[in-house]
């Protein structure tokens, strides 16, 4: 049927100049523009510790708030490598605006980029930008300060089951109960030595791995504090109690976990720091007793904070579905505990996002 129109022709002139900025191309309401505005907040609060971790003459590498951008994209968007995000950023208008590079700015080699990230990761950044964004979530009033749940989730580490051998020097004494040697005793990976092979449930295989915890809080399952472990049947317990003093929480408050936690002296650990323990109990049974007192588990608090559970799951969700906690590629307990807390930085922003400018 004649539309009325005349057929356009296929001519290709490359312009030589554009009066369009990559601030007008973006659109207003896209949710990187929150995220950007919070990222830069958090970043101007870590401008004196930058300035520590660089010399004050020399000739000058990436700036660390670019650097830092460029790695949360690399978590917001699942890019797989580093390669792969310098060439994302070199032709994708988004990345480069919310990066803060123009149209003409070199893009960096990505082994170049890495070195940069060594750097940082040696600072303790991604922990400090953090706290920065919870300090962001506080003054939002998105935070309880009284409720909380805490968990932990299992991380493949980048090695294989089959670069575990033994040890040319095992000690004499192993870590389990009463000076028993365990696997992690006798066997380390030429890969990843600090990995550990581990399971979290009886029906799965065990793998070289790590173990992410998080604390969250109950209002809006925002990230307060993250960790990454070496795996071992005690670190989940072992971790809480570090976020807890880390946070230095107002007592009283209330914790909220799964069945693992259900050890007699975890709970003691949580009373000690005035913070009740509403841990999920097993069924009755001799085999696993419950350490809660009568007053605790009826508690009208407990059930909600067992509904609160799943909040942390979201968190978990998340970070594995196609991103980097899945599977780490980096190597090392302190890479992989730095890119947990930028991975839990990541969350809070999007989320944060979602609650202020909802769509």
């Amino acid at each position: 049927m004649y539309s009325g129109l005349m057929r356009g022709d296929d001519l290709e002139q490359l312009g030589v100049f554009s009066y369009v900025s990559a601030e007008q191309r973006i659109a207003k309401d896209h949710p990187l523009r929150g995220i950007r505005r919070m990222v830069d907040e958090a970043l101007k609060a870590l401008s004196s510790h930058f300035d520590a971790l660089y010399a004050r003459g020399g000739r000058p590498s990436i700036a660390p708030e670019k650097l830092m951008r460029a790695l949360l994209l690399q978590v917001l968007y699942s890019v797989k490598s580093e390669r792969q995000l310098m060439e994302q950023i070199d032709y994708n208008l988004l990345f480069r605006w919310f990066v803060g590079l123009n149209m003409d700015d070199a893009i960096w080699d990505a082994t170049v980029f890495t070195k940069n990230r060594e750097r940082l990761m040696r600072g303790e950044v991604s922990e400090r930008l953090l706290m920065a964004v919870v300090e962001q979530a506080r003054a939002a009033q998105l935070l309880s300060e009284e409720h909380f749940t805490v968990d932990g989730t299992l991380i493949q580490a980048w090695a294989n089951r089959r670069s575990f051998h033994p040890k040319p020097d095992p000690p004499d004494k192993g870590t389990g109960a009463r000076g028993r040697k365990l696997l992690r005793d006798t066997h380390a990976s030429t890969t990843d030595p600090e990995a550990r092979l581990f399971k979290k449930s009886g029906a799965a295989m065990a793998v070289p791995s790590y173990i992410g915890h998080v604390l969250t809080e109950n209002r809006n399952g925002l990230v307060v504090a993250a960790l990454a472990t070496q795996s071992s049947s005690t670190a989940e317990r072992e971790a809480a109690v570090t976020l807890i003093d880390r946070m230095r929480l107002a007592a009283p408050i209330t914790l909220g976990a799964d069945k693992s936690y259900q050890e007699e002296r975890f709970i003691e650990q949580l009373r000690a720091r005035r913070v009740k323990p509403h841990v999920a109990e097993y069924a009755p049974n001799p085999q696993w007793p419950s350490f809660l007192t009568q007053a605790e588990r009826s508690d009208p608090g407990f059930a909600v904070s067992q509904r609160k559970r799943k909040l942390v799951e979201k968190v978990f969700g998340w970070a594995k579905l196609d991103r980097a906690v899945r599977q780490v590629k980096l190597r090392g307990l302190n890479k992989v505990d730095w890119l947990f807390r930028l991975v839990a930085a990541a969350h809070n922003l999007r989320r944060m996002q979602t609650l202020l400018h909802p769509a």
